[in-house]
This record gives C-alpha cells, structure tokens and sequence, in this order.
C-alpha cells in the first residue's frame, strides 16, 4: 500500500492514498481485528478517543497501550460504516515528516461519531502516527443540525390552537409543572455552549445565574479588560460571530453576545439566583437544590448538576497580618473595576501575571502611581507573536470552517501539545528577544514555563501563572510602572505593605492578583465535604493525558464540572452533553 505523496501531488492522489488507508482500517476494527489495526499504525501512535469507543475521555500511547483499548471495547461496542470526509481535506501537510490528515465517519451500536487520523510513510507503507475517534450524536438524540428545524408557530395544521411563541418560552423557564433534567450553576462560557448542547439533543436545561443578567462575569470585571483569544477561536457553539466582529474583544462586547446567544438559542435561564442548599438522593439518584431567587425561594429536583461558575475557582486571598490596620484600601484582583479613582495616588498590584499585568497598565493610564510586586518568575509572550504560536494556521483569518479546526485540535492529545509547545515556546522567544531583553533589563525575571511548555503548559496545569502582552510589559521596562521584584508580600501596615526581605511600600490601594484556589473548593463551598471529596482536582494532565476533573465523571454520581477557555467549552461542551444525555436516556455502553 505504498503510493508516493508529496507537496506537488494532486488532491486525487491525497485523497486515493488515505482512503487506501482507511479501508484497512475500517476492516480490522469491523471485525474487533486489533492486531490488524495496529499494524496500520506507527509503534509510538497517540490514539484519543472522546466517548467512541470507551464512553469517556482518554489518550492511549503505543501499540500496548491502544491494543488494550481496541481488545476493551470494539467486542461490546462494535463499529461499522466507516466513509471518507471530502468536505475538507484529505490534504498533505509537509511537517511532521510529510503527513496526510484525513477526516472520516462511522457508527456504533449506539452511536454516530467522527474520526481523525494523520498518516506518513514508513519504510514504504503509510502508517497513522494520530489516531481520534469520537462520538458526535446519540442515535434518537441527534442534534440534527438544518436538518430538523422546527416550523415556526402558526405555519402548521391546527395554528389556531398553538400558543404565543413568547409566551410558550416565558412559561417554559418558570418549572412550576416540571422539574429541569439538568441544573447548571453559572451563565459564562461553559454554561451556556453546554445547556445549548443539551438543549438540542432534548435534555431540559435550566441555568442558575447570581448576577442580574447573563454575561455579568465578563461584564463586572474591570474596565480595560479585552480578551487575549483571538475571534477565530471563541466562537461559541452553532452561532459564530458575525464577520465585523474585532479579532479582540472587549469585555463588554463578550458579555452582551453572552446575553444574546442565551435568547438566540431559547436557553433558560433563571439570573439574581443563588443555590444555598444541595443534597443528593443516592437510591433516586437525584438532587434537591433549594434556590433564593428574585421572587422568593424555589425547590428544584434535577438529576444532573453541574458546577460551571469557572475553571479557575475561588478567589486565592491570603491572610496578610496587618489587614485590619491598613488605612488604605485594599482587595482581590476580580473586585477591580476600573482605574480612574486612584489618579494621583499610590497604587501597588501584588502578582505578576495576567490579572496583575492588566491592572496594574489600568491604574498607570488612570493617572495613578503603580509598583508591581512580582516574587518569582513569570511566563511572558507578546500578543502579537505568541498567539499566533499557540493556535497555530487554523485559527485564521480565512482558516478552515471552525467544526473542523475543533476536530484538527481535539485529534492531537495533551500531552502531544505539550510537547509540541516546548519548539513554540522557544520560537515565541527567539521573536520576542527584544521585550525580554528590555524586561529583565530592569530585573524582571521570567520563565518558560513547566518544562519549557510556556503558556500552554500553566494553562493546562492551572489556568494561569503567564502575562500575554498588551502593553503593560514596555511600561514596566520604561520604568512606568514601578517593579518590587524577588520578595513577596509579607504583611500590611498602616500606610502600605511590607516585603518578606523588609522593604516597605506606601500605598493607598493595593490590589491581591494572587489568583484562584482550584474549582474543587467551589464545590466544597456549595455542595460540602462529602461531594467535593469524591472529585479530583480540576486542571491537569492526568496519567489517562486527559484534563483533570473538566468534562467527565467526577466521582460524584450526577455531578460534573465544566470551565475553560471559550476554544475549550466550544469542543468540550458537546462531549459532557454527551455523556449527561446518554445517562438521562438510559442508553449509555460499556
């Protein structure tokens, strides 16, 4: 099966040259050959499979490792139908040693999924070297995407009868004749792709929201703050940004599509909510929530939870001795708003990373005296070099359609990224020579990151720890912005701080960017001890190469947690959709 590919080869030969493959392929999984199917592989092939197969989320490495997973499952959870994806590719990328990257569908039993698979040659026969399989829709429960679309009221035999569109939906969101399936704490990113998931595979979704409207996490951070993705990447799921939509958008501008994309896609939504009670009924396996709301208290018995106020989890505020003498004012980085009262004023921000960096530019261009306190090390990439980095070619401009630069992305397992961030990490600095240079010219001390991972590898680890440059960086190197470096925050006085190595600061504000606990402890805050103990630690690359806790069973029966990046939640909201409607319908596999 050895056919030469190259850079100048025709679409026709691409294309003849995977299916070749992938004919192989399809008929040593349909017949649970696993012995035939790695022998289509490279011996150190990544394999991820996102629910196809196993019914969660993992990445499997080396012929042992997938042999194991293909001898598991493919007996109890056959596959079959397996047809080439021309929509998009085949296509021939010259890295990676001359790879075909090719996409395909198949079913199981239960299920209609998609793959991904690159291939390169091999001593004169094509081998994958990336494998992913995974699960798109629940047979019945099809999202069915253009396909089922509803007719619209007053457009079908017995209209007269039908009710008001608007008044169906009001009464739809109040649950005083039903009870939700699924209960969502938290209207950001994660809620909202994950109940319109839901929403369209059948499951009611009802979210929990304490701000007055949907998109004040955004919309009460502070004044300056744009996000540091790039449009291409933050869609959210079935309703893209329109074409006039900056590259970087402004936190107001994020929280009013949030607002938008809730009403757009009819997803209920109960704001000024806040749930003060959670208790779970092992033997009917459901929850009992009780919920202050604008209107007085409600009950409401879901049989799913899931916990998605953020990835990043409780705001970190240490007890620095000395608080209660302070005579200043002084508060945790998610409390700023905006910078414009400190003008004239000492203002000291104590971290160094994203938060830190943003606020401490805020309060500069506000007019205020600002000293960042940085005590270590920290990760730093300009936007303009290391973003392009991070997404890559696909996230562009004129890039492939976003379903698949979602598959192309999800087909490469975490630690695969990691390793190939440690060559981007390195290039990022090669381009930005210059800003570092100036930066640790004024004794600014950085990193590159875990293991030379850079961004990916803190965002991955813990959701934070880097700066990504906007500005703050050439104010800190021209001196604009004071730098206290190698010394932490030891205690408060009654006019400023002072440092573990004794140096005294005045102040009449300072501001504690020390970050967020992990989102187990949210947990624990609402739901006790008891549930937040069966759940692991969120973020992380655990030994199955999958992110610690996010977007798969958590211990906890009918509890999930779900956060991240809006890139994240886009990809991974389906997936947890997935698992909760297989569980809700009773059809979920082995």
């Amino acid at each position: 099966m050895s056919v030469t590919v190259g850079v100048e080869s025709s679409q026709a030969e691409v294309a003849e040259t995977f299916q070749a493959w992938l004919s192989e392929f399809a008929e040593a999984l349909g017949s649970a050959d696993s012995q035939a199917a790695t022998a289509l592989l490279e011996p150190g092939c990544w394999w991820r499979d996102l629910l196809a197969l196993s019914w969660d989320l993992g990445s499997y490495h080396g012929t042992a490792s997938i042999t194991g997973l293909l001898e598991t499952h493919l007996t109890s959870n056959p596959v079959s139908g397996f047809a080439l994806v021309t929509e998009f590719g085949p296509r021939f990328l010259a890295e990676n040693g001359g790879t075909i990257e090719g996409f395909f569908t198949f079913e199981t039993p239960l299920a209609w999924c998609r793959g991904v698979a690159r291939i390169r040659e091999v001593d004169g026969a094509w081998r994958a070297w990336t494998v992913m399989t995974g699960m798109e829709d629940i047979k019945g429960h099809e999202r069915a995407l253009g396909a089922r679309r509803p007719t619209g009221p007053r457009h079908i035999a017995g209209a007269s009868t039908q009710r008001n569109w608007k008044d169906a939906r009001a009464d739809s969101a109040t649950y005083t004749d039903h009870e939700p399936d699924v209960v969502i704490l938290g209207a950001g990113q994660g809620g909202l792709a994950l109940a319109a998931n839901l929403r369209l595979m059948g499951v009611d979704a009802l979210i929990l929201e304490r701000s007055e409207r949907v998109g004040d996490g955004w919309r009460k951070r502070y004044h300056s703050l744009v996000l540091h993705d790039p449009v291409w990447a933050d869609h959210l799921p079935y309703l893209n940004f329109p074409q006039s939509w900056p590259i970087y958008s402004a936190k107001d501008k994020i929280a009013d599509w949030f607002e938008f994309y809730a009403a757009a896609m009819e997803l209920n939504v109960w704001t000024s909510a806040d749930m003060t009670d959670a208790v779970y009924d092992e033997g009917a396996g459901v929850w009992t929530l009780t919920v202050q709301t604008a209107t007085g208290e409600r009950v409401l018995k879901p049989r799913d939870v899931v916990l998605a106020t953020g990835a990043a989890g409780e705001p970190n505020v240490p007890d620095f001795p000395g608080l209660d003498q302070f005579e200043g004012t002084a508060y945790h980085s998610s409390q700023h708003a905006a910078g414009e009262r400190w003008a004239g004023k000492n203002a000291i921000v104590v971290g160094a990373c994203n938060s830190g960096h943003d606020i401490a530019q805020d309060l500069y261009e506000a007019g205020a005296n600002v000293t960042l306190v940085q005590r270590s090390s920290t990760h730093i990439i300009s936007q303009e070099h290391g973003i392009p980095a991070i997404f890559g070619a696909n996230f562009v401009e004129g890039g492939p359609p976003t379903e698949y630069c979602d598959l192309m992305a999800s087909a490469y397992p975490w630690p695969l990224v990691l390793e190939g961030a440690v060559e981007g990490t390195r290039q990022t600095a090669v381009k930005d020579a210059e800003l570092l240079a100036s930066l640790e010219a004024v004794g600014f001390k950085l990193n590159d990151g875990p293991d030379g991972t850079g961004l990916m590898g803190y965002a991955l680890a813990k959701g934070g720890g880097y700066y990504i440059d906007v500005g703050a960086s050439q104010l800190i190197a021209d001196r604009k912005i004071a730098l206290a470096q190698g010394s932490g925050l030891s205690e408060f006085t009654p006019h400023g701080i002072r440092l573990e190595d004794g140096r005294e600061l005045e102040a009449d504000l300072v501001v504690l960017a020390t970050g967020y606990s992990n989102m187990r402890e949210t947990a624990r805050r609402l739901f006790g001890d008891e549930v937040a103990d069966k759940c692991p630690l969120v973020l992380g690359i655990g030994e199955d190469g999958e992110i610690g806790g996010l977007y798969r069973r958590t211990g906890q029966p009918g509890f999930w947690f779900m956060g991240g990046p809006l890139a994240w939640v886009r990809v991974y909201s389906k997936h947890l959709a997935l698992q909760i409607t297989a569980d809700q319908a009773g059809v979920r596999s082995s």
